[in-house]
């Protein structure tokens, strides 16, 4: 069926399968041949609202291996959903090859359409072309590995306990934000050798390991020779930011299984890492591609009028952005933010002002949004893409300040009003929020005296004066001790000066 022919794909909300096959070759069609788009093949799976909610309780994956933790965002979440005090997600993405979209079989007609357009192709060809996704992530290995790790721990609770297996993965999961390499290593990572390289593995790993323990030295040989501190930090690769890397590497007391369910945790913590990057980007890329087709459907003849404007509904309430005062104003909606930036870059590319082309003489008047877009989607990041190409006059519409809070002021100071200067320093302000090193705390394994009492030292280098929160870093702490199996300290420095301002101590439990 063409795409041009001006027959409507649907009439009503009711759908079939068949329907939905229709949709999405319409919104292929519109996708390669006016958009341009390169996406990974389509898989569209359709889910009940109870899966749904199963699926986004276990971290958005609905083959990951189960937990506890699970199970309780569920309940929660169905609370909430049967008392109508929350929403559904009207879809569920996974990067992998082909790209699985999963939608509902509650949704109507058009959000099926809508979903197919967002999820199918918007989140499909940013996945497949950003460079963050590239580097760090095996769209055509990952299911695999997810019903190797599921099938793992399943095997892992019947050996050794569930209880054993739960408290193992409760310190993982503790620790999954430090359990990611943050930098591009030479090697791309192949996801389906992993199930099949991890008996060879762990027979390596457990004979190195015990002729590591053979050979250290005595008391009386460890005074006679011991390694200076230096050399000692850098046989261990220290400091080492990635700490469930070198627990599974070098904790002395977990047992082989423990050690690939720590890698396991590590893994999907590395799957996840570049989207805690692109969020905003990967959905402000989605809904600008949804918009795009959806009008264009419309402009074609092949949704109506009244689906149009049922669209439009939806698009409007998913790109809003509540003011500071209102009841439900969470921050800056990246929904809002994304999509303002792109349809904001669109119109400097094809109808810019004097004052656009001051700021982005690259682009300004290029009349090619969709090949601007495109470039940026492939090479740019949250920071990056805020620092690079907010503009000013999306700072006028969101009405953005700059506000400094300094503890010791008795008032907030308006750092940053709309002028020359100030959009430079908002732009930079915002820019900075969705930086991942500056969101995660900088905590690094600086020493361990193998030969010695084996405690663990780390640093938290402290960012302008915040220190971590008391009850969570005793918790994570406290797990982190429970794995490495002896004593654990961790002293929070001020980043500038190296002055200790707090010391965090735990012991693993019995």
């Amino acid at each position: 069926m063409s795409a041009a022919s001006g027959e409507l794909l649907f009439q009503g909300n009711d759908w079939d399968f068949d329907m939905v096959r229709r949709i999405h070759d319409a919104v292929a069609e519109i996708a390669e041949k006016d958009l341009k788009l390169s996406t990974y093949p389509n898989q569209i799976e359709v889910i009940t609202a109870e899966q749904m909610l199963d699926a986004y309780s276990s971290t958005g994956m609905p083959l990951l291996y189960k937990h506890w933790s699970f199970g309780k965002q569920y309940v929660q979440n169905e609370v909430l959903y049967r008392k109508g005090m929350r929403g559904l997600a009207y879809e569920l993405v996974i990067n992998s090859d082909p790209c699985i979209s999963y939608i509902m079989e509650e949704n109507s007609a058009v959000m099926q359409t809508l979903v197919i357009a967002h999820a199918g192709f918007g989140h499909n060809h940013f996945f497949k072309n950003n460079y963050l996704f590239k580097q760090w992530t095996d769209a055509e290995g990952i299911l695999d590995y997810l019903e190797f790790a599921k099938s793992y721990i399943m095997g892992c609770e019947e050996r050794h306990g569930q209880g054993e297996v739960e408290r193992l993965l409760d310190a993982a999961h503790a620790l999954m934000h430090q359990g990611v390499h943050r930098y591009p290593r030479s090697q791309s990572r192949d996801l389906r050798q992993e199930a099949q390289r991890e008996a060879e593995r762990h027979a390596y790993q457990e004979s190195i390991f015990n002729d590591l323990w053979r050979t250290v030295p005595q008391l009386e040989q460890a005074e006679a020779g011991a390694p200076s501190t230096s050399e000692r930090q850098a046989a261990l690769n220290l400091p080492q930011e990635n700490i469930l890397y070198f627990l599974e590497k070098t904790a002395p007391r977990l047992e082989a299984w423990q050690r690939e369910a720590l890698r396991i945790t590590r893994l999907i913590a590395q799957y996840f890492y570049p989207q805690m990057q692109t969020k905003m980007m990967n959905e402000g890329a989605a809904c600008y591609v949804h918009y795009r087709i959806m009008t264009i459907l419309h402009e074609r003849g092949r949704i109506s009028d009244g689906a149009y404007m049922e669209f439009l509904q939806s698009h409007t309430n998913v790109v809003h952005q509540p003011l500071y005062d209102e009841p439900h104003y969470g921050g800056l909606n990246p929904y809002a933010l994304g999509f303002g930036m792109m349809t904001d870059i669109a119109r400097i590319c094809t109808a810019p002002t004097a004052e656009d082309r001051e700021w982005f003489p690259d682009i300004a008047g290029s009349d090619d949004p969709d090949g601007v877009l495109k470039d940026i989607w492939a090479n740019y990041r949250d920071e990056s893409f805020i620092s690079q190409y907010l503009s000013p006059h999306m700072i006028r519409r969101l009405r953005l300040f700059h506000v400094v809070d300094q503890e010791d002021a008795p008032k907030l100071k308006i750092d940053a009003i709309h002028n020359e200067r100030g959009y430079r320093t908002i732009r930079r302000a915002l820019a900075r929020q969705y930086d991942v090193g500056h969101q995660e705390p900088d905590i690094q394994i600086v020493d361990v005296d193998l030969a010695g009492d084996r405690h663990l030292i780390l640093h938290h280098n402290v960012a302008n004066g915040i220190p971590l929160a008391e009850d969570d870093a005793g918790q994570v702490l406290q797990h982190l001790a429970d794995l490495w199996g002896y004593d654990v300290c961790m002293e929070e420095r001020d980043r500038t000066t190296g002055k200790v301002l707090k010391e965090h101590r735990a012991s693993p439990r019995a």
